[in-house]
């Protein structure tokens, strides 16, 4: 048996940590990269994985499975903050895609990447188990930028929904929600110059070790095209005039 109230609080003390309300939408992508020694690799992994964390001394690299939506992506790099902070083993761990099965590890990182994504607030819990709509599930799900099937386990958790709610609900979403008027790139896969990238310690320690002359441009191309950076070696054909407004 897991330690949901446990796991909440680790939740909300990495919130903190990482300078971020109790309340708002994260987005996780962009704040790991702030992280100091932590590397994110998005690579496309298949449809069983759903990401991996590597622990090597003080550095760490996950690397999410960007075969997956945007939204689950960013559900999955939660999970794995989870076996980067809380995680005292050091070794690969490998993430399946299922959310909510698997050893009680790994039920315990989606738990916290349910309550540091989804941090529902009292309007929505207080609702009667079944009373939420299709259409708030599509709204909330855009609102803390996570994959339907994340948000169908944050509310199946917290007993709002049934399993049979469940299971109805998970039909037409991206109809759903481009009716609605959202943008549905949160349910669709990285465009193609994103799928296969680096972000975050990896770059930043290549481009210090280029500055202090410690190895060769030669050498520092070669990290970042092992890196899958080709775009920072040859130019990205996406590019676009800079605006600084």
């Amino acid at each position: 048996m897991i330690d949901k109230l446990k796991i909440y609080h680790q939740a909300v003390s990495i919130r903190k940590k990482l300078g971020e309300s109790d309340t708002s939408p994260i987005d996780a992508f962009h704040i790991v990269q702030n992280i100091p020694h932590f590397s994110l690799i998005l690579y496309p992994m298949g449809n069983n994985i759903s990401g991996m964390c590597v622990k090597i001394g003080k550095d760490t690299v996950i690397a999410i499975n960007s075969s997956m939506s945007i939204g689950r992506q960013n559900f999955s790099i939660a999970h794995e903050l989870y076996h980067y902070y809380f995680d005292d083993s050091q070794k690969t761990i490998i993430c399946k895609k299922d959310i909510g099965k698997g050893n009680e590890i790994e039920r315990c990182a989606d738990q916290f990447a349910a309550y540091f994504l989804m941090p529902l607030e009292g309007e929505i819990l207080n609702k009667k188990i079944n009373t939420i709509t299709f259409e708030e599930v599509i709204q909330l799900e855009q609102l803390y930028r996570v994959s339907h099937q994340a948000m169908l386990y944050r509310l199946l958790e917290e007993k709002l929904i049934t399993t049979e709610l469940m299971e109805e609900y998970r039909n037409n979403v991206m109809r759903t929600a481009a009716n609605l008027g959202y943008d549905t790139s949160l349910y669709k896969p990285s465009g193609s110059e994103k799928e296969r990238k680096t972000y975050g310690y990896y770059i930043k320690q290549a481009q210090t070790l280029l500055d202090k002359e410690l190895i060769s441009d030669g050498k520092f191309e070669q990290l970042l095209l092992e890196a899958l950076r080709h775009d920072l070696v040859f130019g990205d054909d996406s590019d676009e005039e800079e605006l600084n407004d």
